[in-house]
């Protein structure tokens, strides 16, 4: 009977050790598998904040460039010259009266002086200044096509007002002002022309202004 029984204690350590092995066999394999799949899952996630991070740099790099290449050019979107403006302008106004004409004229020269094209178009805005206040010019209607001057080129628009010879004092004319097209800074000149002009009933002004280009052009 005690060899029976010391056969039965034997043989259920055996047992119980066996069982053990296989439970610890059963979590190393089912354990290794876990920490694979975790590991490749770091990497994977890793790659791509990488990639997304490469590709957000290279996107930063490249946009200001292109901003810096197209204000870098001094030109508009659609390639054409800029607008002059009035510090790029050599103004100037002589008398330009043929004789024999009813109304005197005073033509005005702009020249290119800013060292790159621009361009002008409409009419400029002429005011006379008299000893009975401002005089705005009125326009003449004749159609404004656009000019481009080149650096030193000149274009010129014509004033036309009505020579004073009623005998009368008149309204004396005491300065220019000229504003270019879509500018708002003007310029004050001398008056070349006639030195009054004739008293009107105010019901229009007598002074008129042609667009840019109407009195010739010259380089």
């Amino acid at each position: 009977m005690r060899v029976r029984k010391i056969t039965l204690v034997a043989l259920a350590v055996v047992a119980g050790l066996s069982l053990t092995a296989c439970q610890n066999d059963d979590g190393t394999d089912q354990s290794a598998p876990s920490a694979a799949s975790s590991s490749s899952s770091s990497n994977a996630g890793s790659e791509s904040a990488g990639s997304d991070q490469d590709g957000g740099t290279g996107s930063a790099g490249k946009s200001p460039a292109g901003q810096g290449t197209a204000a870098g050019t001094g030109s508009s979107e659609d390639g054409k010259a800029g607008t002059c403006r009035t510090d790029e302008l050599e103004i100037t106004a002589v008398d330009s009266t043929i004789g024999g004409d009813p109304d005197g004229t005073v033509a005005v020269d702009l020249k290119n002086g800013g060292g790159r094209d621009c361009t002008l178009s409409g009419h400029a805005g002429v005011d006379l200044k008299t000893n009975a206040g401002s005089l705005s010019a009125t326009r003449t209607g004749e159609p404004a096509d656009p000019v481009t001057l080149k650096d030193g080129e000149t274009v010129s628009f014509g004033i036309s007002y009505p020579i004073n010879d009623s005998g009368g004092s008149g309204v004396r004319i005491t300065g220019l002002v000229v504003t270019p097209p879509d500018e708002t800074k003007s310029v004050t000149l001398d008056w070349p022309g006639g030195a009054t002009l004739p008293v009107t009933d105010g019901s229009g002004s007598p002074v008129k202004v042609g667009p840019i280009g109407s009195a010739g052009q010259g380089g």
